[in-house]
């Protein structure tokens, strides 16, 4: 009779090994899916960044264009030379003699400007067209003061005005040149 115990004991035996296999696996295998799901995770964050980012990019695209616009409404340290010469030939477009006469810095550190003055010659229409030529040119600007002198005319000339102007001119400071770490 010992060969049916032993049938049995045999196949207890090697019941508990394929149950302790299979829970072995079960645990093996549970785990890694738990790993596979962590980083599934972590790939799906990473995508999301990268699609944040992406959409940042475009947006800072888009953003860089105005920024150019409105900052051409500006007058930087950097470029007041062409301002002068823009406003110069406004006066030339009108007939008139334009100079200017000084330029400084004003306002605050945190709205920067330019104080210009400048001197206007040329008949009493020219020169009120150049000031609004200069008053509504494509800048941030606001006249601060106006003083404009008829100057006697000799006899057989045409009459002569003179206007001294002095502008207020919004600027922006001239910031240094950063690159943008690439990701």
């Amino acid at each position: 009779m010992k060969l049916p115990y032993a049938h049995l004991a045999v196949a207890l035996i090697m019941g508990v090994i394929v149950v302790s296999g299979y829970v072995s696996w079960y645990v093996a295998v549970s785990q890694k899916s738990r790993d596979v799901a962590a980083l599934q995770d972590q790939i799906t964050a990473v995508s999301g960044n990268m699609s944040r980012i992406a959409m940042a990019r475009t947006a800072l695209a888009e953003i860089a264009s105005d920024e150019k616009e409105i900052g051409d409404y500006f007058v930087s340290d950097s470029n007041v030379v062409s301002f002068i010469n823009d406003i110069e030939s406004l006066g030339t477009q009108e007939g008139t003699k334009v100079s200017v006469t000084s330029v400084s810095k004003g306002g605050t550190r945190a709205l920067p400007a330019l104080l210009v003055m400048l001197s206007i010659d040329g008949s009493f229409d020219q020169v009120m067209r150049t000031i609004g030529a200069v008053e509504y040119s494509p800048y941030a600007l606001s006249l601060a003061a106006l003083n404009v002198v008829h100057i006697a005319a000799e006899s057989g000339k045409v009459e002569h005005w003179h206007a001294d102007v002095t502008l207020t001119v919004d600027s922006i400071p001239v910031a240094p040149a950063t690159s943008t770490p690439r990701l």
